[in-house]
């Protein structure tokens, strides 16, 4: 009883701080749920990366919509940097099979210490205007790379990949930072479940019960995170979000050496 109830609890906060994350700042629900479920629950952290996708698509579909509803999603020039994920998130992903479990999930779980931080300390608060008299192809040719990186991370190692959307679509492609979120949890509604499937179909998912929960869990705070980024100030959606992180990464650390 006791292990059910705490299995319970770390879904709950994986799922909440997972779904903040996605709904204020476009997160992946990977960057929390994955080093969450391998250093509570010991799940092994390629079924934990799959779990985190899968938990990813539905909260990063109802995320897109309410910022759709806002006026701030991009879907047209975000589905040049989509091709780019995607082309690249099922061969990741295969790739993080052959990889020694320990080293995904620590990674992670620096992954989400050295996130929070960097809310915290470089919050994400301006955008620059893109480069005056660039091309078509030019920009083309940076959405196009920038996603297969991004696809790179998101499949291999289950983190960072909307904090790298974020950061491609504000500095390098000149968003404001809301339609920036917006544009990323809707790429990653796909990425995410693209990463999922494939990494289902490669190994069965074992433990049905933490699926289902961290899915509930993070599609109800991705909403509410969604619904109040729409209305905040930037720098409080950082300051939030970046304390989350910060906090989740120096548990697991804890947890993990100590």
């Amino acid at each position: 009883m006791n292990e059910i109830l705490f299995n319970i609890l770390i879904c709950f906060l994986a799922g909440m701080g997972a779904g903040l994350g996605t709904g204020f700042a476009g997160l992946s629900a990977a960057t929390v749920i994955s080093p969450m479920l391998f250093t509570f629950l010991g799940v092994p952290s390629y079924d934990a990366i799959g779990i985190a996708l899968a938990s990813d698509v539905l909260a990063s579909a109802v995320s897109a919509r309410i910022y759709a509803k806002n006026k701030c999603l991009d879907i047209k020039n975000g589905l040049v940097m989509m091709a780019g994920v995607l082309s690249m998130t099922v061969v990741a992903s295969w790739l993080s099979s052959f990889v020694e479990s320990r080293t995904l999930g620590s990674f992670s779980v620096v992954m989400t210490l050295f996130l929070g931080v960097k809310f915290l300390v470089f919050p994400v608060a301006s955008t620059r205007k893109a480069m005056a008299g660039e091309s078509r192809a030019v920009r083309f040719f940076k959405s196009l790379v920038c996603g297969m990186a991004i696809g790179l991370v998101c499949g291999f190692f289950g983190a960072g990949g909307g904090m790298m959307k974020l950061f491609v679509l504000t500095m390098v492609l000149g968003y404001e930072l809301k339609t920036a979120v917006g544009t990323s949890v809707f790429i990653m509604t796909f990425s995410a479940f693209t990463g999922a499937f494939s990494h289902f179909l490669i190994s069965q998912p074992s433990q049905l019960d933490l699926l289902a929960m961290c899915i509930v869990f993070t599609l109800l705070w991705a909403q509410i995170g969604a619904k109040i980024a729409a209305k905040a100030e930037t720098l409080t959606l950082n300051r939030i979000v970046g304390a989350i992180l910060t906090i989740l990464g120096v548990s697991m650390l804890l947890v993990t050496y100590l």
